[in-house]
């Protein structure tokens, strides 16, 4: 044999045991082999799966079982849903008197945001109800006392309606940046709303807040009503007074819908 046969041998033996320390000791043909096919659910994690076309052989006599992994039905149920709290208690309110005192002294209603609680303002059986979001940051004592109320009382003015004939509340007890409505109306405070709206009992009500319907149980797409036991109460969902404030075409906007719903209620 002359050297270079002797090299090209030796070249060829190498590229075998290559291919075998690779792993590659099978015959190839034109099938086509699904190399990226999913593992079955039920195969456990790193457990290398059989290829196409290929059996998959038991286990050898001393070799540990492979695991499988849990079907969907055999894994524990989830945790059922924590009941919603109920913010009223066992013995709710019985008139607005009552309801003031629980706004300002029971706890869960507000977080702990600094602000002093501020009750709402008013009679039963209003002409029309008020209601905001939460009170302004400067409020204290008197619900909207600052530029929203000073916007509030033009409204009315405009509307040719005396504080007298108006019962004005806010959603929250105090003043609560970035406050979440949803979340919180999910967590209780819908129903301390809709207690609230049935002990003033107002002939109609508008709603400083498109967040405000989470609280009011209604869609914030349309005019709409509160439905309570006995009595309905039309309601107008509107922008916040703030926004107001910033946006004038939200006046007009605003002004523009109480006029074409306040004659059918």
């Amino acid at each position: 044999m002359s050297r270079l046969d002797l090299t090209l041998a030796r070249e060829f033996e190498a590229a075998l045991a290559w291919w075998q320390a690779a792993g590659v000791d099978c015959d190839f043909n034109d099938d086509a082999t699904a190399w990226l096919a999913e593992a079955p659910l039920d195969a456990p994690m790193g457990q290398p799966q059989p290829r196409s076309g290929q059996a998959q052989t038991a286990p050898r006599p001393g070799e540990p079982q492979p695991r499988r992994a849990a079907t969907p039905s055999a894994l524990q149920a989830e945790p059922a849903a924590a009941p919603r709290p109920n913010l009223l208690g066992d013995s709710p309110p019985a008139d607005l008197a009552a309801f003031r005192r629980f706004w300002m002294e029971a706890p869960g209603l507000a977080p702990a945001t600094g602000f002093p609680r501020v009750p709402p303002r008013g009679d039963a059986g209003a002409a029309l109800m008020v209601l905001v979001p939460q009170p302004e940051a400067e409020d204290a004592e008197r619900l909207l006392s600052g530029p929203q109320g000073r916007l509030l009382g033009a409204i009315l003015a405009a509307m040719g309606l005396g504080e007298g004939e108006v019962y004005i509340a806010a959603a929250l007890p105090c003043h609560t940046p970035m406050a979440d409505l949803a979340a919180l109306a999910a967590g209780g405070l819908d129903a301390v709303t809709a207690h609230h709206v049935s002990l003033a009992r107002p002939q109609r009500l508008v709603a400083f807040g498109t967040g405000l319907a989470s609280l009011l149980g209604t869609p914030d797409d349309a005019l709409r009503e509160i439905n309570q036991s006995m009595r309905n109460t039309p309601v107008l969902v509107g922008e916040t007074l703030d926004a107001m404030m910033h946006m004038a075409p939200l006046k007009a906007r605003f002004w523009r819908r109480w006029m074409e719903w306040s004659p059918t209620v």
